[in-house]
């Protein structure tokens, strides 16, 4: 452990950062240590780094409230040279110095971390990596199936059994099922969803015991650390990130213990943000990195884990479902995964290009589990959690130019899901251990300079000539196949027969046309569906399964989830498409209710966003683009268990 020295006020920012952060946990019921490192980087200005290390132990409530509403907050900015000192809101931010800073503390970012620090340290090199993570801990922001492939593992951490990792329970059986409103008839399923060799997992758990590898490695992780701004350098290449000012309320003004957010300069920013980052967007935009690829195409996967009659439980056993409750015209399909110890995971996935406005992602999934063959499961037993999070469909035809100056997207932020395997934790993880290899490379090359951005221009190239892109080209025609006039029945028998007998190899490919929110139909052309109540045993009301989810943020806040419009929310979606922003959300963040203060009658679109669990479906499906996903204080939001 290294020793702290003070240096003056950067040292007592600093230090308050880390009262801060460790006050935010408390608040989170998550208990841990922390430690503090001096870092200098040679040749740069000297700066106080704060190393955050965790013990990784999820010990949160889930007894917490929903529904809080507050507004929005304008980004402040620090750069105005008359500023006014007494203004704690302008002050100078805390500059730290680093040689790679990763945004993220998923698959792809701790992958990229530890496979930095593996190079490093091989060749004898200091070689400092920071991660920050939005989560109050490692793990609590991350949800998946999950089956996970261990070819991306075997890679980066081959003795990952001694090492204890958390994976248990090998899929020992797959089935496919057609899901009737009563029947479940067994189907023939594609040979890339064999999953002999593979396990049935907690994402959350794995992405944890992946953070304690990083640290052993040497990573500095921030937990609770939201990025919430890419610095640029004078030639417009990215400099690093800024997090998030801590501690203003609704309105704006500085409450007690405020602190302004902290810069981290790095020579290769790498951005893991996950499906729909927020930073990536803004990347999206400044280096046009999409132009050269269709429109990303996405779903809304919902799921829960339910301790069920142990006489029930099957180990092992792994089922894929097509069809009910999802009509022929909407994207879309269920799993259920026997994960040992007489846990079960199973949820629904929509596809966000559905057309009907008046379709909930939420309660299809509460429908779906009164499906006889679920509900036998599921008699009997405890739901224990729940969650939500938005996942790439796009496949091959939707991945961005990867890298600019001075960073790359790695993971989902940049969308390599295996869509035909249901699998994207393999492929983001080989994705950062591909862009550790560019960026150490590039930092470490003789002709290296400060002077000039890194371009780690060869990280395309490499996942081009990774088995990522392999895996991705023969199954690049299955999710486009659904567009055809034939709806979902076209998109299977095309699959079934691209993905068992051509094998990818077809001399043309398809594409996805239309982003997912130009998708929806007016509600004067749509049909309204009836959904059944909840019966609170197997289905349940919305606000109960998001206390299941433990989200939670600082009420006192400005919100995250900012329209650049207000008036659109009525005189727009509520108007033409009946509001379907209190329908795609599966946290009921977003509800129309009665405008006080307008005439008889008038309404209003009401954020709760205290309940958001950060899925990010809203910023997606707004068929007005006009609601914008940030980051709310870190610390905040969902803090996923078993998921």
């Amino acid at each position: 452990m290294s020793s702290l020295t003070h240096m003056g006020r950067s040292s007592r920012a600093l230090t308050s950062a880390v009262a801060r952060s460790s006050a935010a946990r408390a608040n989170l019921n998550a208990p841990r240590r922390t430690l503090l490192t001096l870092t200098a980087a040679p040749g740069r200005r000297q700066t106080t780094a704060l190393a955050q290390k965790t013990a990784f132990k999820n010990t949160h409530s889930h007894q917490t409230a929903v529904r809080a509403f507050s507004q929005s907050l304008p980004r402040l900015n620090d750069e105005d040279e008359d500023q006014d000192e007494e203004d704690p809101t302008k002050a100078e931010r805390y500059a730290d110095e680093t040689d790679v800073v990763i945004v993220g503390g998923g698959p792809a970012g701790l992958s990229a971390a530890i496979k930095l620090k593996q190079l490093a340290n091989a060749d004898g090199r200091e070689l400092r990596v920071v991660l920050v993570e939005k989560a109050g801990e490692i793990g609590a922001h991350t949800l998946s199936g999950a089956v996970l492939e261990p070819r991306a593992l075997d890679e980066l951490i081959p003795d990952w059994k001694e090492r204890g990792a958390p994976l248990n329970q090998p899929a020992l059986k797959d089935h496919m099922k057609l899901f009737t409103k009563n029947y479940a008839i067994p189907l023939p399923h594609p040979p890339q969803m064999n999953n002999k060799g593979n396990y049935i997992v907690s994402l959350s758990n794995y992405v944890k015991w992946l953070g304690e590898q990083a640290e052993e490695a040497g990573v500095e992780v921030f937990p609770g650390f939201a990025a919430s701004e890419i610095l640029y350098n004078e030639d417009g290449s990215v400099r690093g990130i800024a997090t998030n000012d801590v501690g203003l309320d609704k309105n704006f003004q500085p409450k007690e213990g405020f602190e302004r957010g902290m810069e981290f300069h790095a020579k290769v920013t790498l951005f893991a943000e996950g499906c729909h980052g927020s930073l990536t967007k803004q990347l999206f935009r400044k280096f046009s990195l999409r132009e050269e690829c269709d429109p990303q195409t996405y779903g809304i996967g919902l799921k829960e884990v339910w301790k069920i009659d142990p006489s029930k439980s099957k180990p092992g056993t792994v089922v894929h479902g097509l069809g009910w409750p999802i009509d022929n015209s909407t994207y879309g399909g269920s799993f259920i995964y026997h994960m040992g110890e007489d846990m079960l995971s199973l949820g629904l996935v929509i596809g966000l290009d559905y057309q009907n406005p008046y379709l909930n992602p939420y309660k299809e999934f509460q429908r779906f589990k009164h499906h006889p063959y679920v509900k036998d499961l599921l008699e009997g037993g405890e739901c224990m959690t729940y969650g939500a999070r938005a996942l790439n469909e796009g496949g091959l035809q939707s991945i961005p130019k990867l890298y600019f100056p001075g960073g790359a997207l790695i993971g989902c932020t940049a969308g390599f899901l295996n869509l035909l395997k249901i699998k994207g934790t393999h492929t983001a993880m080989k994705s950062g251990m591909l862009a550790a290899e560019s960026a150490y490379s590039a930092i470490t090359a003789d002709d290296y300079s400060e002077e000039k951005p890194v371009v780690l221009e060869d990280f395309q190239q490499k996942v081009k000539d990774s088995w990522i892109w392999k895996e991705l080209y023969e199954i690049r025609n299955c999710r486009p196949s659904f567009h055809s006039p034939l709806g979902n029945l076209g998109g299977v028998l095309y699959s079934g027969i691209d993905s068992i007998l051509l094998k990818g190899k077809t001399p043309w490919t398809f594409h996805n046309r239309k982003p997912d929110h130009e998708c929806l139909r007016a509600a004067t052309d749509a049909q309204k569906i009836d959904y059944p109540k909840p019966d609170g045993v197997i289905s349940f009301d919305l606000l109960t399964s998001v206390s299941r989810t433990g989200t939670n943020h600082a009420e006192n806040q400005p919100v995250h989830l900012r329209l650049k419009n207000k008036d659109i929310p009525v005189e727009r979606n509520l108007k033409v498409f009946d509001g379907p922003e209190g329908r795609f959300c599966p946290a009921g963040v977003y509800e129309f209710v009665e405008d006080e203060s307008g005439p008889e009658g008038a309404k209003r679109l009401q954020i709760n966003s205290q309940n958001c669990i950060h899925c990010k479906t809203c910023d997606i499906k707004d068929p007005s683009q006009n609601i914008d996903w940030t980051v709310p204080e870190g610390g905040g939001g969902p803090q996923y268990t078993y998921t």
